[in-house]
This record gives structure tokens, C-alpha cells and sequence, in this order.
């Protein structure tokens, strides 16, 4: 599918040369500026939208909303859109036994983690590339302190948490105490969970919220159970795994037949994923 063969869609009546649009269609209102993750949300779901039409499971007569809310019949027809584009087969025993070897620790239970971290978070009109900056520095900061000998100053990690930390745990030094894998995020718990290291993580946590330096203070393994008594949870496991990837090449094919104006999605995972 090209930008030829989409149906004729109405550009929002606000389209500006400083408003950015999917294939002429607007991601906001003029004026508004949206943060980079929801513009790349907004794009993601409009692309989708588009494709529907283009199949005929949706109106063209169907348009988004300034905000970028899709109306019902487009998320109806965005389901049945991505059931019959992303179907495949579901993952066979052999699969499932060896993701289970591979990540028995995901599968773990009582296993708990007792935590630090430092949030960088994502704010509407924060300037990401200094965010980063600054959650980088942070952590390098920390990572030397933790190979350097007791300073006099106290406990480096809980004062820059109060310092930096946008989290409500900065009153206790980033302190979240003792953590299973269900309290966290899951693209949290998947990093510090999966790994075995104890002290500050060596790499920067992304999550929805931010960016976070993460140091883990113990760790409990709890038991792991055997194969038979989680095969149902391993098979979701791999099937959402596969939709994952799925849906991931399908936007980027749609994002490089489509005209993109202000957003960047090459190498955005999409929001939809998470």
C-alpha cells in the first residue's frame, strides 16, 4: 500500500506547515505542541486508521479528532484490521520448552528485588536530549562512587536521589524496599529480574514514565516451577512476543509508505507496544 492508494481523507482544517500529519491528516490542533511520545503515539494510531480504509473496514468518511481520540467504529475496525495482519501460528511445544529454558527466571516464584532509583521523568515539553544528558551523567557519577572508597559525605546514591529523583521515593533516598516482579512496570521488571546484578545497573532503565539509574541492593530468588505447571503462561508469553514483533515491522512498513511531516518513527518502538 502507497500513498496513492489511500482513500481521499480530509486534512484537518488546521494544517499549518508547523502542525505535524500523517499523509496530510493532522496529529493535532494548530498551535498545540505535543510531546514526542504522544506524537508518535497519535501518528502510530493514525497510520493504522488509514490502513483501515484503505482496506474498506472503515469509512472515509471516518476523521480523527484534534486530540487525537479515535472514534469507536476506527478502533473497532483498527482490531479486526491487525487480527487479520498480524495472524500467525501459535507457538508449538518445542517453542514453548525452549523460552522456558531460556528465561526461567521470568517465570520464578517469591522472587523479589529490594531497590533504588533515581526517575528522570517524561514531562510534556521536556527536552529529551537533556534529559538524557543529565540521567547519564547521574548514573556515571553513581557507578564511580560505588567503586571508589566510603566518602565522608554519607550515602551518594539516597542524596542524589533527593536531589534529582522526580519520584515520590525521593523523600527516602530512591528507597522502593522490596519489590516482586508484578509491582514493577513490565519493561522494568523484564531488565532487573532477568539479570543477577547486585549494585547500581550499569545502563539506564527506560520505562513509560522515564528514564531510571536503578541499583539493586539484594536480591531473593524464590523457586522456579516446573515447566508443566506454567506452560499456559509461557505460550501467552510467546504469542505476544510474536504480535509484538508483528505489529512492530507491520508501522514500519506503513511509516515508509506513508508521508510523515514533524515525526520521527524509524526508531521509535511504538507506544502501542507497551
Amino acid at each position: 500500500m502507497t500513498p496513492e492508494t489511500l482513500p481521499a481523507i480530509p486534512a484537518h482544517p488546521t494544517l499549518t506547515a508547523r502542525t505535524a500529519s500523517v499523509n496530510g491528516v493532522a496529529l493535532h490542533a494548530d498551535g498545540e505542541a505535543p510531546d514526542l511520545p504522544t506524537l508518535r503515539q497519535r501518528a502510530c494510531s493514525e497510520l493504522l486508521r488509514q490502513a483501515a480504509q484503505a482496506l474498506g473496514l472503515l469509512g472515509v468518511e471516518d476523521v480523527p479528532g484534534a486530540d487525537g481520540v479515535l472514534s469507536a467504529d476506527a478502533s473497532e475496525a483498527i482490531e479486526r484490521l491487525l487480527e487479520h495482519e498480524l495472524a500467525g501460528p501459535d507457538p508449538d511445544e518445542a517453542a514453548c520448552r525452549r523460552h522456558f529454558a531460556a528465561h526461567e527466571a521470568r517465570w520464578r516464584q517469591g522472587a523479589r528485588v529490594q531497590l533504588r532509583h533515581i526517575l528522570f521523568a517524561v514531562t510534556p515539553g521536556v527536552d529529551l536530549r537533556r534529559l538524557r544528558e543529565r540521567a547519564e551523567q547521574a548514573l556515571l557519577e553513581l557507578r564511580c562512587a560505588e567503586s571508589a572508597p566510603a566518602e565522608t559525605g554519607g550515602d551518594v546514591f539516597a542524596r542524589r536521589a533527593a536531589e534529582l529523583s522526580n519520584c515520590p521515593s525521593a523523600a527516602e533516598g530512591g528507597a522502593l524496599g522490596w519489590v516482586t516482579r508484578d509491582a514493577l512496570a513490565p519493561e522494568l521488571a523484564r531488565e532487573i529480574f532477568e539479570g543477577q546484578e547486585v549494585g547500581v545497573l550499569p545502563r539506564l532503565l527506560h520505562s513509560r514514565f522515564g528514564l531510571h539509574v536503578v541499583e539493586v541492593l539484594a536480591r531473593e530468588p524464590g523457586r522456579t516451577p516446573p515447566y508443566e505447571a506454567v506452560r499456559a503462561a509461557v505460550q501467552l508469553s510467546l504469542q505476544q512476543q510474536r504480535w509484538a514483533t508483528a505489529l512492530r515491522q507491520y508501522l514500519q512498513r506503513l511509516a515508509g509508505e506513508a508521508r510523515l511531516v514533524g515525526v520521527d518513527l524509524e526508531s521509535a518502538d511504538t507506544p502501542l507496544l507497551q
